[in-house]
């Protein structure tokens, strides 16, 4: 008997003790290893000493200062080391606790900044299908997760989504890369058109989609012509890197791989590892500006923001990511991962596509390699994979409706960045292993 609201009630969960570096053990013993991250969020495995070093020794300082009082110096170190390596032209950090308030804070401030500069028609937002930026409601609906959004539809406000850059779906027969990108990225001008300029905020996109579509990247140029339409009609550019930022993709920024800055870039999973709760939203230097010079005061707010003790962890996650050199690591590992994973899925009957950058890796799985047609949704193949998976003690992240909402399966990698090459060679055999059983099953039903 349990009185903790799981997140499926039908299921029962092990429980997990302890952790020790890419490794959860549950209480009955088991050992996994952890090739995602948990949801790409444990960067620096499960026992950093430093981190925790850290959170102990703020807790014996200030563990909690409310921001209507006081400011504190965890948060002042983390925002000066974010800045100091960010994006040109973001010059402020708003502290909250996860992705979703990142996101959530982000609309806001696109919101007030076109009210506080004379602009009050502009309120609306646009983004693309097959994308994730949150679960409170402004966040869900700006995300093109039709599952997660379906049973909330009537409350969310009204978004426009174009075509995402995903070229395993999307890219016609003999078209470029470059001529995909270009009419990927035209849509938001189409859109922004359709709309009427003066009442568009924002566009809001990730680097390389995560959690709906499997570690989708753009194809070359495709950001550089988003930013070129955005500064053309006036929008903010929002890029989410909650799941692919703070060094997963190999830069600190995943943005920094297409050669752009965004007007807001929000953070979270990597920025704190998950040994406190933390997000943040980077803000362009015009942005605040805006705001201080007009009102003074950001209308939006939560409990714990700028929290002392989980920016001391996130200050921690992010020197230990410098001192150890592991952006460097993680290109490395990752260009490993992908090369095994070639050698072992790369003319499997039931992968279409493996894809990504740095420890950001996805599997697209598929009932026929050549016609690409995926599984009957009926046959909850991610679903398969993760229980084959974690029966083998591997914790993978799959997930369904990969291409719209509904069809489709994939699985995404994002192991700690301090995963071992021999560790590399279990992730790939035991996720081999779990496709094999998954699929064969899927099939024999059939």
């Amino acid at each position: 008997m349990t009185h903790v609201f799981h997140r499926h009630t039908r299921q029962s969960y092990p429980v997990a003790l302890r952790g020790e570096g890419c490794y959860v053990t549950d209480s009955e013993g088991r050992r996994y290893l952890d090739a995602s991250g948990g949801a790409a969020v444990s960067c620096l495995g499960h026992d950093h000493p430093a981190v925790i070093q850290a959170i102990k020794d703020q807790l014996d300082r200030l563990p909690y200062a409310h921001t209507s009082f006081f400011t504190n110096e965890p948060s002042e170190a983390l925002a000066e080391h974010l800045i100091a390596r960010a994006p040109a032209g973001l010059g402020k950090v708003y502290f909250v606790s996860g992705g979703s308030e990142a996101n959530e804070t982000a609309l806001k401030l696109a919101r007030q900044y076109f009210v506080e500069t004379g602009q009050p028609q502009r309120h609306r937002i646009i983004a693309r299908r097959q994308s994730y930026h949150g679960n409170t409601l402004g966040a869900l609906a700006v995300g093109g997760n039709s599952a997660r959004r379906e049973m909330f539809e009537p409350m969310l406000m009204e978004v426009s989504h174009i075509v995402p850059c995903y070229a395993y779906r999307y890219k016609q027969p003999g078209e470029s890369d470059q001529a995909f990108g270009r009419r990927a990225a035209d849509e938001l001008e189409t859109e922004i058109l359709r709309l009427g300029p003066e009442t568009v905020a924002a566009f809001i996109a990730e680097p390389v989609v995560g959690a709906t579509s499997g570690a989708v990247p753009p194809v070359p140029g495709y950001f550089k012509r988003i930013r070129e339409i955005c500064d053309q009609y006036g929008v903010l550019l929002i890029l989410d890197e909650i799941m692919c930022g703070m060094g997963r993709t190999g830069t600190l920024f995943a943005c920094e791989q297409d050669g752009v800055a965004p007007d807001l870039l929000t953070c979270a999973k990597g920025l704190g590892a998950g040994y406190q709760p933390i997000g943040a939203t980077l803000v362009a230097t015009r942005i605040f500006e805006a705001i201080a010079s007009g009102s003074g005061f950001f209308q939006h707010g939560f409990t714990y923001i700028g929290h002392p003790t989980a920016c001391a962890a996130g200050l921690a996650v992010q020197r230990t990511i410098e001192s150890e050199g592991l952006l460097d690591r993680v290109r490395a590992r990752g260009a490993t991962l992908r090369a095994r994973l070639e050698a072992r899925f790369g003319n499997h009957h039931h992968v279409g596509d493996i894809r990504g950058r740095g420890l950001f890796l996805g599997l697209e799985l598929v009932a026929d390699r050549a016609s690409r047609a995926p599984f009957d949704p009926a046959r909850r193949v991610f679903a398969r994979v993760r229980a084959e998976a974690m029966a083998r003690g591997l914790m993978c992240y799959p997930g369904g409706g990969t291409i719209d909402g509904t069809q489709g399966d994939h699985v995404l990698l994002a192991p700690p960045y301090i995963v071992e090459n021999d560790q590399l060679d279990t992730i790939v055999e035991r996720l081999g292993e779990a496709v094999d059983a998954a699929t064969a099953a899927a099939v024999a039903e059939h």
